[in-house]
Parts: C-alpha cells; sequence; structure tokens
C-alpha cells in the first residue's frame, strides 16, 4: 500500500481501475470519435473527387464535346454543299443560255449579213437611177446608222426599200441585244464559278476540321458505330414490317406506297456511303442528291438542291405525313424521305451512310416542313 503524508499515511484508490471517469476519460475518447468521423468524412470527398475526374469519366464528357462540334459542323456542311448544288444548278442553266444565244446570235449575224447585201444591192439601184433624192440620200449620209435613218424619212422610198430597211435595223438589233446578253451571261458565270468555288473551299475546310476531330475521339466513335449498327438493324426491321403489311398503291396517288413506290426504292439504297455532290449509287449520295435519284426512279423530275425541292410539290402537314413525302431540315439545308412511323430516310452527312432515323431530337427542333409530288 502506497503512503502519503496528505491522507494518515494511505494513498487514495487509483480511480482509473476501478472504471471511467466522465471528467479524465470521456472528452478524449470524444475527440478521438469526431476525428475519425471527420477522416471518413474527408476521405469519401476525396473518393467523389477522383471518381468525378477519373480518366473514364474525363473522356467519356472530352467525347460527348467533340461530338457536338462534329454535329455543328455536319450541319454547316449541308448547308454549304446545298448552296454549291444550287451554284452548280445556276451554271449548268447559265450555259444552257448561252448556247441559245449563240445559235441565235449566229442567225442574227446570217439574216443581217443578208438583209445589208440586198439593202447594198437597192443603194446601187438608186445611185445609178440619177434620182436626185437618192444622190441626196447617199451623198450626205456620214455613216450607215444616218443613211438608214435619213432613207427611212424620204416620203418617196417604195414599200420595199421600207422593207429591207426593216430587216436591216431589225438584226442589227438583235446582235446588240444579244451580244450584251452573252456579255452579262460570262459575267453571271463568272461570279457563279467563283461562289462555287468558294462553297467548295468551305466544304474542304470544315471536312478536314472534321476529320480531325474525329480521330480524337476515335475509340468512342467506333462504340457509336456499333450502337448505331443495332439501332439500325431495329429500324429497318419496323419499315420492313411495315412495308410488307401496305396495301399496293393506287394509280395517281402517292407514290410512297408499297414495294413499287418511293419508299421502296429508296430502301434499295440503304448502307450507300454519303458523298457530297453525290447523286447515283455508284458515287454515292448527299440528301438532295439521294431524293433527287429515288423520285427519279418513279418518274419524278427533281432539282439537285433542298431548297429548290422545297419550293415544289404541295405542302404537307406534320399531322398528314404520307410515307413517300419529303421532309426538310436545318433551314433547307437538309431532305428526307419519309416512311411512316415517325421515321424517315436519308443520306445524312460524311461518314454516314443511307439510313433510317427518327424524326425526334435534332431533328423535331430543325424541322422545317414536308412536300408531296
Amino acid at each position: 500500500m502506497l503512503q502519503c503524508c496528505a491522507c494518515d499515511g494511505v494513498a487514495p484508490p487509483v480511480r482509473v481501475r476501478h472504471g471511467p471517469d466522465p471528467g479524465v476519460l470521456i472528452r478524449p475518447r470524444k475527440r478521438q470519435a469526431a476525428l475519425v468521423a471527420l477522416f471518413i468524412l474527408l476521405a469519401a470527398s476525396l473518393f467523389a473527387a477522383a471518381a468525378r475526374s477519373s480518366p473514364v469519366t474525363t473522356k467519356e464528357a472530352e467525347a460527348e464535346q467533340v461530338l457536338a462540334q462534329i454535329q455543328s459542323i455536319d450541319a454547316s456542311l449541308e448547308k454549304a454543299v446545298e448552296a454549291y448544288n444550287a451554284a452548280n444548278i445556276k451554271l449548268d442553266a447559265i450555259k444552257a443560255e448561252q448556247e441559245l444565244n449563240e445559235r441565235r446570235l449566229q442567225i442574227a449575224r446570217s439574216n443581217f449579213q443578208e438583209a445589208q447585201s440586198v439593202l447594198q444591192q437597192r443603194l446601187v439601184s438608186l445611185y445609178t437611177s440619177q434620182e436626185e433624192s437618192a444622190l441626196e440620200i447617199l451623198l450626205g449620209a456620214s455613216s450607215l446608222d444616218d443613211l438608214l435613218d435619213r432613207m427611212d424619212t424620204v416620203n418617196r422610198v417604195s414599200d420595199q426599200d421600207a422593207r429591207i430597211i426593216g430587216e436591216v435595223t431589225t438584226f442589227r438589233e438583235e446582235i446588240k441585244r444579244r451580244e450584251a446578253e452573252l456579255e452579262q451571261a460570262r459575267a453571271e458565270q463568272e461570279r457563279v464559278v467563283a461562289d462555287r468555288a468558294a462553297q467548295r473551299e468551305s466544304i474542304e475546310r470544315q471536312l478536314a476540321e472534321r476529320k480531325q476531330l474525329l480521330s480524337s475521339i476515335r475509340s468512342e466513335i467506333e462504340r457509336l458505330k456499333r450502337q448505331e449498327a443495332a439501332e439500325q438493324q431495329r429500324l429497318e426491321a419496323q419499315a420492313r414490317d411495315r412495308l410488307s403489311s401496305a396495301p399496293p398503291p393506287t394509280s395517281g396517288g402517292n407514290p410512297g406506297g408499297g414495294h413499287s413506290g418511293v419508299v421502296g426504292v429508296a430502301m434499295q439504297y440503304l448502307g450507300i456511303p454519303y458523298q457530297w455532290g453525290g447523286a447515283s449509287p455508284s458515287t454515292g449520295f448527299d440528301c438532295s442528291g439521294f431524293t433527287m435519284f429515288v423520285y427519279a426512279q418513279v418518274g419524278v423530275s427533281l432539282p439537285h438542291n433542298a431548297a429548290m425541292q422545297y419550293s415544289m410539290g404541295s405542302a404537307v402537314g406534320r399531322a398528314f405525313l404520307q410515307p413517300g413525302d419529303l421532309v426538310f431540315f436545318n433551314g433547307l439545308g437538309h431532305v428526307g424521305i419519309y416512311i411512316g412511323g415517325n421515321q424517315f430516310i436519308h443520306s445524312p452527312h460524311t461518314g454516314d451512310v443511307v439510313k433510317i432515323s427518327s424524326l425526334t431530337g435534332w431533328y423535331s427542333d430543325t424541322y422545317v416542313g414536308a412536300r408531296r409530288y
């Protein structure tokens, strides 16, 4: 037993051995528990932050951002391609008009030469007749125009003279008019060619940017392609089921119904690659080239431009769409063929193929209208 001078030689018992003393032991344990809880909370926060910034999550976010950029480029590309197609159509029209004008100019020049020859013969006849009025007309004229004006005002000019003068004047004016029209057409042609070259440069620049962006998320694109392939199989199966159960088309009706109609024709070209400026299965299709080609198979002629296609036919409300109607998007920068079931078939953009899509999402947001032919 311990001795203590303050306690009659007997030391007080040690309270730690007989149980916890609130004043001595409880407070340290509370602090220890609080520190443990704080440590757990801090670890959880760090783990969550690490999860949020993990390489996988960051890569997915980066891929989504790049895909959004690519979609924006695709929308811009569609408009550039359609502008290029419109320039080609305008250029073809200018060339056709030039050829026609040149042929008519040749005819006008030939007629003018013949009329001049007849006029010369008549002038010789007037000169040799020694008539004073005729000599005054011939000798007083300072030019051919002046001569024609003088002869036209002389009262004693015969009906034959008037006819000859009229022909010379008419053909001469036609030559001037057609030469001016040709000059104007050539200037317009140069402008359209320059515009087309600018559109082509824009397309190629955007294609290069698109390719570079795609290469940065190649693995993500491969995953999306696999998903898209599975989705396409499902959509194609739905479309073929509708076609097989649809009644045959009636004469004079919408050409979209049945296997012999527009939808049946369009379905034959699923998987054909997109090619800007393309309008055939051998070279590929852009959007308006695809619709133009498909409709040509049922005897309907459409221009190779979405906006021009929209200006033809009759308008159709979205609630009244029928298979075979053309549907337009993105400020008339894109077009496809409605196939029923809120779906359409189209040639979307570079790197893609003719496929079926639903009228939802971006296509619903950018929907412009529909036409029936």
